[in-house]
């Protein structure tokens, strides 16, 4: 052996799992990616709002799965409004906000729900900043 070269004979390397955690870390690992995989089955109410000269919706409010993207209640407004993709559409969430397309209506409505519904004014044009 070189001098100055470090004497490994008789050292075990100590690792902070040992190779039966793996499977079990991985296990639990594949659980939880399939419960987050399931969707949740669960709806939350939503009270659409017009706001400015956006047209009144007959019926204002809807029962909505949780698990669905704002982008979903963007594209069902649309739909009972009768209007097109390319027509101005702006949403805001309790006279606030305006969420992104990617957030879910369940964290929607757990961090901004108002009296059990999670409110979203609609306008036309762009009503708050």
């Amino acid at each position: 052996m070189a001098s100055g070269s470090p004497d490994d004979s008789g050292r075990q390397a100590t690792l902070p799992w040992t190779p039966g955690d793996v499977s079990e870390s991985a296990t639990e690992a594949l659980q939880a990616l399939d419960t987050y995989k399931k969707k949740d089955p669960s709806k939350v109410v939503v009270r659409f709002k017009a706001v400015g000269n956006a047209p009144i919706m007959r019926q204002n409010f809807y029962k909505i799965t949780a698990s669905n993207r704002f982008q979903a209640v963007i594209q069902f407004l649309r739909k009972e409004l009768g209007w097109k993709a390319g027509d101005p559409l702006f949403t805001y969430i309790n006279l606030a906000f305006s969420p992104a397309p990617d957030d879910t209506v369940s964290n929607l409505y757990k961090s901004f729900a108002t009296e059990g519904h999670l409110i979203v004014n609609y306008s036309t044009t762009a009503a708050w900043g």
